[in-house]
């Protein structure tokens, strides 16, 4: 029989996590044993503000890193983001970090932890900044309704003014803005070229093609999509005749034995790591291009 009094709890987890006996992966893995699922150990970890505050802290101090909330305007909209960049003075590349469909996570902060550890700027606004922020959300699928229902094109808005504000950044090469996107932010970093003809780069993980606007994209977009992932992947070969036929530049790669989400490393049943460092290494060549 099981004793509970050894059952992990969020307290005992946290401390382990802060004396250093358990690693960010370990931490994750352990909540979502704990909360039941992926998506609601990273809205815990959101709400409570253990991403943004905890973990941030002692994984950009391990990477080397600065990082940081930021607001940045939208309209009359405030919207919240994670900005992560390389220590030292000088102008860097900069790009955009889009996240997935419930909101902003610690697996999108991380990712901008490890851009920033590549010698970029990273800034992963948080799309739900709109209806109170990702952090206000109490339960998985109030995240993803408020999402949902957020206007496609204000969300939109709201990135290129993200670009907008790195563009302005002291520590921003101005001419080397990208956009990167997950999964449904995968949609919006596509469609973010068609929106900004000054974007340098889009990359695209698992996610659709825009149904209009790209005869209007000038800058180079690469996709990276899972075999086992077949309503997205089935868009490829379309997408990429449609962008030979208008001219733009596009490269996209199909990674065997991979399912969506397959770069998520907090997302253990979809995780392949050697697919995931592969799509890394392209990813980080095809922006320094």
């Amino acid at each position: 029989m099981k004793n509970e009094v050894n059952e992990p709890t969020i307290e005992t987890t946290v401390e382990r996590y802060q004396a250093g006996t358990m690693n960010r992966r370990e931490l994750i893995k352990t909540v979502i044993g704990i909360t039941g699922s992926y998506a609601a150990a990273h809205l815990l970890l959101e709400s409570t503000g253990l991403s943004a505050n905890l973990i941030s802290t002692v994984e950009a101090q391990a990477a080397g890193v600065d990082a940081e909330t930021i607001h940045y305007p939208s309209g009359r909209v405030s919207i919240e983001g994670y900005l992560a960049k390389p220590q030292g003075t000088g102008k860097f590349p900069a790009i955009v970090v889009i996240h997935e469909n419930r909101g902003l996570n610690e697996h999108i902060r991380d990712v901008a932890r490890r851009f920033a550890g590549e010698g970029f700027v990273a800034l992963a606004p948080d799309l739900l900044s709109r209806a109170g922020g990702t952090a206000s959300m109490k339960t998985v699928p109030e995240a993803t309704a408020a999402i949902g229902r957020q206007p496609v094109w204000d969300l939109v808005g709201d990135l290129r003014e993200g670009v907008a504000y790195l563009a302005k950044h002291p520590a921003v090469d101005a001419q080397k803005i990208s956009s990167i996107g997950f999964c449904w932010g995968g949609w919006r970093s596509f469609t973010l070229a068609t929106q900004v003809p000054t974007l340098y780069r889009a990359v695209v993980f698992y996610g659709s093609t825009p149904d209009v606007g790209l005869e209007s994209i000038h800058a180079p977009v690469l996709a990276h999509y899972a075999s086992r992932d077949r309503a997205i992947t089935g868009n490829a070969p379309w997408t990429a005749r449609e962008m030979k036929r208008l001219g733009k530049p596009y490269t996209y790669y199909i990674y065997d034995d991979s399912g969506h989400a397959f770069f998520n490393d907090t997302n253990v049943p979809a995780h392949n790591p050697a697919a995931a460092k592969l799509a890394w290494t392209r990813t980080l060549q095809f922006l320094r291009g």
